[in-house]
Order: structure tokens, then sequence, then C-alpha cells
């Protein structure tokens, strides 16, 4: 859970408990101004305003809420088990007149798990082969980039579009010829969760590596040759089978015609 220290809020609340306002005009202020959570994950935030003497404040909205700390232009709260993208509202009463500020919540969900997968795992050269690529269960889907590399090399770059509130899967699909040159090639594929229009970060994940094993295609005299060698060693292997039936014949037939003279 984030740690807030109210002496570390940004100058312009600072700014609120020594400038004194006039009682006709004043500001609400919500911190952080964004907030991008993981599901069931708790975050502090602070309500302030530049009233001095406000009759009434606090935090509405769909989520559960503990007030930490309160002081007469502040409120600190913990927001806990939020499960689904909403809002909050920061609000002051200030001479009968309210004002408010809104804090929208998004949840999101990173990519745990990349799975890389080569189909087939062993190709001549030139010949086509599959790279497949797979996240479950992500969610903003429009902000998740999925990258195939070979070795460092760039090869795709997959985008999403927006699709609905549930976290959702995401596979880069990729059919190319094997590279000629060395015999095994490594792959890899990184799926990117960039939260940064929601006031998050960037969430990397990396695949295992995959290595494609390549072949160079055999010339057509080393086949001939191949097929010939193939061919001559059935021809002595058969050739030997049928003398083999023939001397046994012949040698029962000695041994049947002694065995009658001798009677």
């Amino acid at each position: 859970m984030p740690i807030l220290d109210c002496r570390g809020l940004p100058v312009a609340l600072l700014a609120l408990f020594c400038c004194p306002g006039s009682g006709k005009e004043f500001e609400v202020y919500i911190w952080p101004e964004n907030l991008v959570v993981e599901p069931s994950e708790s975050w502090e935030v602070n309500c302030s305003t530049t009233c001095l003497q406000p009759q009434k404040g606090g935090l509405e909205g769909p989520v559960n809420k503990t007030l930490l700390d309160k002081q007469p232009q502040w409120n600190l709260f913990l927001l806990s088990n939020i499960s689904q993208d909403t809002y909050i509202l920061c609000y002051f009463t200030c001479s009968g007149k309210q004002e408010h500020k809104r804090l929208n919540i998004s949840v999101y969900h990173p990519p745990k798990e990349v799975t890389l997968k080569l189909q087939p795992t062993w190709v001549t050269v030139g010949r086509l082969f599959t790279i497949e690529c797979r996240v479950p269960a992500v969610k903003p889907l429009e902000n998740l980039t999925l990258t195939l590399f070979h070795g460092k090399e760039i090869l795709h770059h997959q985008t999403f579009a927006g699709g609905t509130l549930d976290p959702q899967e995401a596979t880069a699909t990729l059919n190319i010829t094997a590279p000629s040159g060395d015999k095994h090639h490594n792959f890899s594929c990184q799926a990117e969760l960039d939260l940064r229009s929601h006031g998050g970060g960037i969430i990397r994940r990396v695949s295992e590596t995959k290595m494609l094993e390549v072949y160079e295609p055999m010339q057509d005299s080393q086949m001939i040759i191949i097929v010939t060698v193939v061919s001559v060693l059935l021809f002595l292997f058969v050739t030997s089978v049928l003398l083999c039936f023939v001397f046994g014949q012949h040698w029962r037939q000695r041994r049947t015609g002694t065995y009658g003279v001798q009677a």
C-alpha cells in the first residue's frame, strides 16, 4: 500500500495552508489526480481545500473508504477492495457554496504470463514457420503491445483495440521464412502494458526464449547419391534373402536324397 506523507504534498496543496482565502472563492484538490490500481489493491487519497473554515467536506463514491486522518482543510482516506473502473468525488462546502474535484480510478490486470510457441521447432532454410505469442487476462487491452524478437532484432509489433471492460487474452502471430546462416535461432516475446495515460507507469514482461533449428536443404546430387546407396543396399538385402532361400532348398533336397539311398 502506498504511504502518503502529508508534508510531502505538492507545492500547490501546501500553499493553501499559508494563503488565506477571502471566503468568496475557494479551491478543492485531490491527490493523486489520477489513480490506476490492481484488483483489491489499497491506496491513500488526500482531499483538501483552500477554504479556511469549511462547513463540510469529504469523499463520495462507490468504493470502500476509511478515514485515516482529518484536519479542517484536508482529509486523508484509505481506499480498498477496488475491483472495477470507477470514480470518487472530493468535496467541500464553504460559505454555503460547494465545490468538488473528481478522481478517476482505473483497474488494470498486468501481463503476468507471456507464452511463446514455435511451430514447427525445426525447419529447412526458406520454409515457413509460425511464431505465436499469447498473454492471458490483460486489461486495458488497448494499452498493450506485444513485440516479437529474433535475438535482439524486432520482428513484429502487435497492438490491440479496446474491447470489453473485462480482462481479455491477447495473441500475436507471425508467419515468416526460416533464415539462413546459423543452425540455431532464438526467439522471444515481450508484453508491454503502458499505463501512463491513466497515471501509472509501464509494465513489461518477457517470455522464455525458444530455439528454432534450421537445416540447409539437400542438394540434388546429394539426394541422388543417397537414393542410389539406399537402392543398392535394398537390392543386396533382397538378393541375399533369395540366395539363402535357394541354397536352403538345395541343401534340403540333397539331404533327403542321401537318406533315401541308404534306406
